[in-house]
């Protein structure tokens, strides 16, 4: 099973990078598979640290593909690094071990610290659309335009029926990329 979060990793120099990652659990171990290169994946090797966060604000999700920043962060209490103020919760993770692969190694984290912030007041079914279209503009490069079209009409009904002003916000931001990215590629 796939969790949807937010990881914040920093660089040696403490510059951070905010990306939706989808996490999985090993027992009592977190495992990131970031695709090889990626920033995430050189900032955790570099820092053997990150945080996961959890939060049902879906702005920071299309706001890190869109670079749109739509948040603030604060350091963290246990490791070298930053979370996101604005979240349910956090957990501070330090890097444990590398499953190495050619493609997505997998970098086995070990939790050390989970702060809960505010509680989950249940789900909207416009928040999971905007996750899912965010996951989706992650991948224009890899799937068809037609599989993308297809989602997305399927995405809207979520979207046209629940949706509140940051999730209108936020698919508005991804639609945007969607639209510059099929303008720029001819599609």
């Amino acid at each position: 099973m796939i969790f949807e979060t937010i990881i914040v990793s920093t660089d040696i120099d403490g510059v951070p990078h905010v990306t939706p990652f989808g996490i999985k659990y090993e027992g009592d171990l977190v495992i990131i598979s970031p695709f090889k290169p990626s920033k995430t994946l050189s900032n955790i090797l570099a820092t053997q640290s990150a945080t996961m966060n959890l939060t049902d604000d879906v702005r920071v999700f299309a706001g890190a593909l869109t670079k749109r920043q739509s948040w603030t962060l604060l350091a963290a209490s246990k490791i070298k690094g930053l979370r996101l103020e604005n979240c349910l919760a956090h957990t501070e993770l330090t890097l444990l071990e590398v499953r190495e692969d050619v493609e997505r190694p997998q970098l086995l984290m070990r939790q050390i610290e989970t702060q809960r912030h505010a509680g989950f007041k249940g789900f909207n079914r416009a928040q999971a659309a905007v996750i899912e279209l965010a996951v989706l503009t992650s991948r224009l490069h890899l799937l068809p335009p037609e599989k993308i079209h297809a989602e997305l009409t399927y995405l809207q009904i979520a979207i046209d029926k629940t949706s509140g002003e940051h999730e209108l916000e936020a698919w508005g931001w991804l639609m945007e990329k969607i639209n510059q990215y099929y303008k720029e590629n001819s599609v």
